[in-house]
């Protein structure tokens, strides 16, 4: 008896063994703008690299088999450590090795904030929680560089492209990873209402050893080798580099409380821990603490919205393939004019999220220059904002393409899904970049002029633009709770008019088309896939998929 109830047909494949970088269109030009010719074979490489199905298993069993806990060894003695699967190990050594823990830092060469850019960028499409702590090691280099002494001792291992998972001093290791502890139970983003206290050991002040008593709520990457903590004392709050181990090559007095579970990001670990008389060396000046640690701020929030992009790309490349295998009412998905104004929606998103943050790299590569200063300093928060928002609205859309075979755990899309809410969270809030953009425009309102009469010129006299752009030369009139209250709708508009005058720019025609027509018509859909019925769908789709 024949007990084969059905055949298996119209499933679609796997998205493996795809080249990430090659078939990214936009990325490849921007590389090319940023002067990156240099590294552009490398970061060619490891694009290819990131799509093979062997890194694409080390990303799942690295999400599915999470860090863990272990706070005693086997005859009860204190060890506080967290281990990983060999798969986080395998993506972490990737990783270093492209050099994309320092490389704007170790790399002299004109485009490598580029190629950096890239890189983390290539990597968030295949594995986004390996970013975090690489993330948080690459935004210490600039704050311990201003401490020559100690930065004579972990320079070298900061800038090593070797992966070294072993926990032991400092001193004895290849390479290490640092960390960042400011969050208490109380506060949360409010970090002035911390109560941790650091007692001096020896003298005071900056470069001067200190006792560490009190605790954080979130402390990121606890397996770190070191972290930069806030810690109170009689001046104010400080900031301290904090090792795993004593110089007297004892275990520090951390003690990790737990792992915290998190809804995603579930490969990197994030913890609670306890001072317990904490060794800590004070880095900067006594009582000014926020501003050396905010130092950190500015580049992880630039990671936040280089992450979400690699991961709004991720979800749009998922539906385009899904849409472009899967048959439905007679014919493709990707053929059907409902599903074609879904995906050429995601499509544009995706290129301006990629638009902007290769263009916030070159900001940060030109350094101190004005308007590149204008840049970093007042759209990089409203970036965060904004991209890593509609990156979680955007990868519940992609769900939907799949389907039910979309809302399973065995499918790419629910782990995208998870992944996309953190960057909003992690390094400030939606509303505390909002804010800041406020803060960055009065504190610094040369720039704010600058900034604005460089959207003037990258929007090329577009008269659907010039409504917009006047509303954000009036948007500074009025009370200070007015403002704070329209923050949201000034960063939102601020993005926007960035994304739209980049892609005028860089990208085709249809793309800017499209994007203007459906980001600034005041009948513009509130989900995506209200495109106009003018744009062209196709060939918008089409780039995104990698065919000129």
């Amino acid at each position: 008896m024949d007990w084969t109830t059905h055949s298996v047909t119209n499933v679609v494949p796997e998205l493996k063994n795809h080249d990430l970088y090659r078939c990214d269109l936009a990325l490849q030009e921007a590389l090319q703008r940023g002067g990156a010719q240099a590294q552009a074979d490398a970061v060619a490489a490891y694009g290819e690299l990131l799509g093979f199905e062997q890194t694409i298993r080390w990303a799942e069993t690295a999400n599915r088999c999470k860090p863990e806990l272990h706070s005693y060894d086997r005859v009860g003695e204190r060890i506080d450590v967290v281990s990983f699967h060999p798969a986080w190990h395998a993506l972490m050594a990737m990783f270093r090795r492209q050099n994309l823990v320092a490389m704007p830092f170790s790399d002299p060469r004109p485009g490598r904030w580029s190629a950096y850019a890239a890189g983390f960028y290539l990597h968030a499409q295949t594995e986004d929680g390996s970013l975090c702590p690489a993330s948080m090691t690459f935004a210490a280099i600039p704050v311990l560089q201003q401490e020559p002494a100690l930065f004579a001792e972990l320079g070298p291992k900061l800038f090593s492209t070797v992966h070294d998972p072993r926990d032991l001093p400092i001193a004895q290791k290849h390479s290490i990873l640092i960390g960042m502890g400011m969050t208490e139970k109380q506060g949360g983003s409010d970090v002035r209402a911390n109560t941790t206290v650091a007692t001096p050991l020896d003298g005071e002040g900056r470069g001067q050893p200190y006792s560490l008593v009190g605790h954080k709520w979130f402390f990121s990457a606890p397996m770190c080798d070191a972290h930069l903590v806030l810690a109170r004392t009689e001046n104010g709050l400080s900031c301290f580099y904090v090792p795993r181990f004593k110089p007297d090559g004892q275990k520090n007095a951390v003690r990790i409380q737990r792992l915290k579970d998190k809804l995603g990001n579930g490969s990197n670990a994030s913890s609670e821990v306890e001072f317990l008389g904490a060794w800590g060396l004070m880095v900067g000046e006594d009582g000014r603490g926020i501003p050396t640690i905010i130092q950190m701020a500015g580049y992880t929030r630039l990671h936040c919205v280089i992450g979400s992009a690699g991961l709004v790309r991720a979800a749009t490349l998922q539906a385009i393939h899904y849409a472009r295998h899967r048959r439905a009412f007679g014919k493709l998905l990707v053929d059907q004019p409902l599903m074609q104004n879904v995906l050429a929606d995601m499509a544009l998103e995706s290129e301006a999220a990629t638009q902007l943050m290769m263009h916030l790299a070159l900001a940060f590569e030109a350094g101190d220059e004005p308007l590149a200063r204008a840049w970093q300093r007042i759209i990089t928060p409203a970036a965060k904002f904004w991209v890593c928002k509609r990156g979680v609205e955007l990868a519940g859309e992609a769900m939907e393409v799949f389907g039910g075979n979309g809302y399973v755990e065995d499918a790419p899309m629910a782990r995208l899904f998870r992944a996309m809410p953190v960057n909003s969270i992690w390094e400030g809030s939606g509303n505390v970049m909002c804010l800041d953009v406020l803060r960055a425009i009065g504190r610094e309102p040369a720039a704010w002029q600058l900034l604005l009469d460089d959207l003037a010129r990258r929007s090329h006299g577009e008269p659907r633009l010039q409504t917009t752009l006047q509303m954000l030369r009036d948007a500074l009139v009025g009370d200070e709770e007015a403002l704070e209250a329209g923050a949201r709708r000034l960063a939102q508009n601020l993005v926007l008019l960035a994304q739209a005058g980049l892609l005028l720019e860089h990208a085709p025609a249809c793309l800017a088309d499209g994007f203007i027509a459906s980001r600034f018509a005041s009948d513009g859909g509130r989900v995506y896939g209200c495109l106009p019925t003018t744009v062209d769908r196709v060939a918008i789709i089409s780039r995104a998929w990698g065919m000129p």
